[in-house]
């Protein structure tokens, strides 16, 4: 019989145990608990991060969402979906819930800051810079995101999360640079394109993502498009702080002539990075803009100026369609999974 007392118990790692209403999801339950469980689409089922196994009390049928994301051994293994297994009392949970995660997930905090700084980078790119109030630090590793909250707004009552690349190297621990794309009646973006303003107190939990830099000393080819440019600056930021003498290639990709930014920073790190070149690319070009550089889709242009046989690393971040057809041309380049990371924005 289905448990039908007004809480639930959930234990983590057989090592700590908490009891919830029976409501909304594990993933909210865990949230609650200041236990941040990487999820970039905000509980939606789209983006497959929150990945954790329940050994028992889970709801005995999987989501659509779960059967999406869940590989046959994840599923074989009691893994699933932190956002899609309902608490309710109508979801199927009985007893107990039983979780097992990662230990890393239990380092993610809660920050409280303040908007330091807002300014446009293109039409539809805006960089926030977030000074750190409590903890006054962060440690994380250059690729990793943070989930910033969104508080309740003009008739939108509940608080969510969104997924945002952290933007600065590590060396500046005091505060963190994002780069956010508008995306059309994006809940998130909307409140920080239309609302957000400079001196906002936020908050945020974080650090969390397993797509860093790899310091192996290998050549890499980098690859982004819009906002992805935010762990690629990251990296080449640590590179320069830290004298890191490695071959770069980066090639970014635009819609159009003014969908590129940064152009001057990525000249500096021509100057002060031993070996690296960046290689934007426009899409196509608008009416009376003037371009000499290269065009066409990022991984036509990938295709044309990267050297066969390759033997360093690839670092992708940018649009699930971007990142499946790059790695389709990084695998005729012989780049081999293991050598490819990535991040894909939902």
């Amino acid at each position: 019989m289905p448990d039908t007392q007004p809480n639930i118990e959930i234990r983590i790692n057989d090592e700590r145990k908490f009891f919830y209403p029976r409501e909304g999801s594990l993933l909210q339950a865990l949230k609650k608990e200041n236990i941040f469980v990487p999820s970039a689409c905000g509980g939606r089922g789209i983006c497959g991060l929150c990945r954790v196994r329940v050994t028992a009390g889970a709801p005995r049928d999987l989501t659509e969402q779960e059967r999406t994301h869940l590989g046959e051994d994840e599923i074989r293994n009691s893994f699933r979906l932190a956002c899609q297994v309902a608490l309710g009392a109508s979801g199927g949970t009985e007893g107990s819930l039983r979780v097992e995660i990662p230990r890393s997930y239990f380092e993610a905090r809660e920050f409280r800051a303040t908007v330091a700084d807002i300014r446009a980078l293109t039409s539809d790119i805006r960089e926030v810079r977030l000074e750190l109030v409590n903890p006054k630090n962060i440690s994380f590793k250059c690729g990793q995101y943070i989930q910033f909250r969104i508080p309740p707004y003009a008739g939108h009552r509940k608080i969510l999360y969104r997924a945002y690349s952290i933007a600065s190297p590590p060396s500046q621990d005091s505060s963190i640079e994002l780069e956010i794309r508008r995306v059309r009646v994006g809940l998130g973006t909307t409140y920080i394109f239309d609302h957000l303003k400079k001196g906002d107190a936020v908050a945020f939990n974080g650090p969390h993502g397993e797509f860093f830099l790899h310091e192996t000393g290998k050549p890499l080819v980098m690859i982004a498009g819009g906002s992805g440019m935010a762990p690629m600056k990251s990296m080449l930021c640590h590179m320069r702080d830290c004298n890191l003498a490695r071959p770069v290639r980066y090639f970014f990709g635009a819609r159009s002539r003014a969908d590129l930014f940064y152009l001057d920073l990525m000249r500096e790190f021509e100057r002060c990075l031993p070996d690296f070149k960046f290689i934007p690319a426009v899409a196509a070009l608008q009416p009376g803009e003037q371009w000499e550089g290269e065009s066409g889709r990022i991984d036509e242009v990938v295709a044309r100026r990267m050297e066969d046989n390759f033997k360093g690393e690839a670092y992708l971040c940018g649009s699930p369609a971007m990142i499946d057809a790059c790695r389709n041309v990084l695998a005729q380049k012989g780049v081999t999974d293991d050598r490819i990371f990535y991040d894909k924005f939902a």
